[in-house]
């Protein structure tokens, strides 16, 4: 129950009894309170009733006076007028003054006497029933106030049980109409990303709730150090689900807040559908919910087909279009920062059906804010693959804050990209097996010291086949893989540029692409 409102009702209680004036109420002690634990409480003063009779035995009683004017009559009288030996009584006015650890009093010794006068016990007899009718008339309201104070207690706290078991009731009987309200029976996810606000920042977050409550897991599909990802279905359409440990949450908030920004949306980007945590019963996991590609990884792809120089161009040119969307700044009410990936490989490069390629993992990216010139770069110690670093990375000469660092990184780590795709396209009969880039200079989890050696060292890249230079598509995309991996920088090409130049070789070779 709220503080307030006991106190509030408290002080209207005793308001209404006439107990609250500007003086300060005292505690005392009572020897008739036993309900009250032997005190009670006062405006005028606590009083001590000293009687004793003629065999020098001496009895005491505690008590509080009524409000004035009683403790002027009362202490004044007796103390000053009335000198009788055998009664007394002491007036004192601060909280527990008539205490018998605070005070003591006694009796003037006086001569037994033989007789007693019927005044005198009249008198005593007087006094000990007055000083009760006082005590009775204080602890009388008092117990009044308590009970009716208790009363509204219980009174407020049935209340307020009642309110939130109306509410849990409305709450419950509101989410299913929520949902039903927000996503109706048959539409897909294609039409809702078309109905979504237009800002191309994917679906409003109660629908992302919703659509993540109804995902039904089917299976694992891959691994990686974030956590894991599940096929999932919803309303019997297929999506990947990638679900971090509670440990990752600022990896899951970084990659759902990225996939969030307005006008990410591409179709060489991964789709995203929806943001959510989830209690499992153990521990909360944290849902990232996507398009489902089941061709996979362009990692897991490349191991398993053979390319002819269409494929291998449709490929090419779709991964350059992503990152070019990422890199480029679109300014307006509805723009877009500039984003570096700071992460791509060909395990973050998914294929889809139609043989093109979607960018995902974006769990390490940074956006340039271009009016202040600032990088909101994520915390964390998290870097990119050891594989894919460039130079500069690799020997820490970058300027961090400077964003056009993070797009030379991902325009080299496409070079490797695209050396990966080349080695499997068909010229004269023949290609090479797939293989990681360096595969022949470093071990399969190289550290960062070990491809310094061979990035900056010894200045090494990916060797380019003889066979290469016979055929005149796989020429010109190993021109610009050279122009990618340069150790400056600066000398590198543009993502818009690597995109224009390989739209240009798709148009020389007839390749039907759409950009």
């Amino acid at each position: 129950m709220d503080k307030t409102a006991v106190i509030f009702t408290c002080l209207t209680l005793v308001t209404v009894f006439g107990f609250v004036e500007s003086k300060q109420m005292l505690t005392c002690r009572c020897d008739l309170c036993k309900e009250d634990n032997y005190t009670c409480s006062t405006e005028g003063a606590c009083v001590i009733f000293i009687d004793g009779d003629d065999f020098g035995e001496v009895s005491q009683i505690r008590s509080c006076t009524s409000p004035e004017p009683a403790p002027r009559m009362l202490c004044k009288d007796i103390d000053e007028e009335n000198r009788d030996p055998k009664h007394r009584v002491h007036c004192c006015y601060y909280n527990m003054c008539n205490d018998a650890s605070q005070i003591n009093i006694t009796l003037p010794t006086v001569l037994p006497s033989t007789s007693h006068t019927g005044k005198d016990s009249n008198d005593r007899s007087g006094g000990e029933l007055s000083t009760i009718g006082v005590a009775a008339a204080i602890a009388g309201p008092m117990c009044v106030i308590c009970a009716l104070v208790m009363v509204f207690i219980c009174w407020h706290q049935k209340r307020q049980l009642k309110k939130q078991e109306q509410f849990n009731e409305a709450e419950a009987a509101l989410q299913p109409l929520e949902e039903e309200a927000v996503i109706p029976s048959g539409q897909t996810l294609k039409e809702l990303m078309d109905m979504s606000t237009g800002s191309g920042s994917g679906l409003p977050l109660l629908v992302q709730r919703t659509i993540a409550r109804q995902i039904h897991l089917v299976g694992l599909i891959g691994k990686g150090r974030f956590g894991e990802v599940y096929k999932g279905l919803w309303r019997g359409q297929s999506v990947a689900v990638k679900i971090f440990s509670s440990r990752d949450e600022c990896s899951w908030f970084r990659e759902a807040e990225i996939y969030q920004t307005t006008m990410l949306r591409h179709e060489n980007l991964l789709g995203f559908v929806a943001a959510d945590n989830k209690d499992n019963g153990a521990w909360t996991q944290l849902w990232l919910v996507t398009d489902y590609l089941e061709r996979g990884a362009l990692y897991d792809y490349l191991q398993l087909v053979t390319l002819d120089v269409e494929s291998m161009l449709k490929l090419a040119v779709s991964i350059a279009s992503g990152l070019a969307h990422l890199h480029i700044e679109i300014v307006g009410t509805q723009g877009k920062p500039a984003i570096a990936h700071r992460d791509l490989k060909s395990k973050n490069i998914l294929v889809k059906r139609n043989g093109t390629c979607c960018i995902g993992d974006l769990g390490l990216a940074v956006r340039h804010n271009s009016v202040s010139d600032t990088v909101d770069v994520p915390h964390g110690n998290r870097v990119g693959t050891k594989r894919y670093m460039p130079p500069e990375f690799l020997e820490d000469n970058v300027h961090v804050r400077h964003f056009d660092s993070y797009k030379r990184g991902d325009v080299y780590a496409f070079g490797l990209v695209l050396w990966e795709v080349a080695r499997k396209c068909v010229s004269g009969g023949i290609c090479e097996e797939y293989q990681l880039p360096y595969y022949d200079r470093v071990p399969c989890d190289p550290s960062i010291e070990e491809m310094r050696k061979v990035v900056c060292v010894d200045k090494y890249r990916p060797s380019i086949p003889n066979r290469w230079v016979q055929d005149e598509a796989l020429q010109s995309v190993s021109k610009i893989m050279k122009e990618c991996w340069y150790a400056n920088g600066a000398a590198r090409l543009t993502a818009l540029r690597v995109k224009k130049t390989l739209t240009t070789i798709c148009q020389l070779h007839d390749v039907d692409i759409m950009v």
